[in-house]
């Protein structure tokens, strides 16, 4: 297996992880756990993004162009007048 796919699937781990966190979390009532659980998912988003930057400067990995800040308004105009 080449690095760049050792990587590639590592972040698609990381990124999975994260979003189980992220269910998890919010379903748990106990504080002690949601706090272990907080703890844990703020590593894994450290550890994605080291991650994330190592991909990027080999070349594994092209971000998104950067939103302009006319889409940005936009974006932030549609969020924050639906409800």
């Amino acid at each position: 297996m080449k690095e760049k796919d050792i990587i590639n699937d590592y972040l698609s781990m990381i990124n999975s992880s994260l979003t189980t966190y992220a269910s998890m979390i919010s379903q748990t009532d106990d504080s002690q756990l949601r706090k272990q659980l907080q703890q844990m998912r703020d590593d894994d988003e450290n550890r994605q993004y080291k991650i994330y930057e190592c991909a990027k400067q080999k070349g594994y990995y092209k971000p998104a162009d950067s939103a302009s800040q006319t889409e940005i308004n936009k974006v932030r105009s549609e969020l924050t007048t639906q409800g």
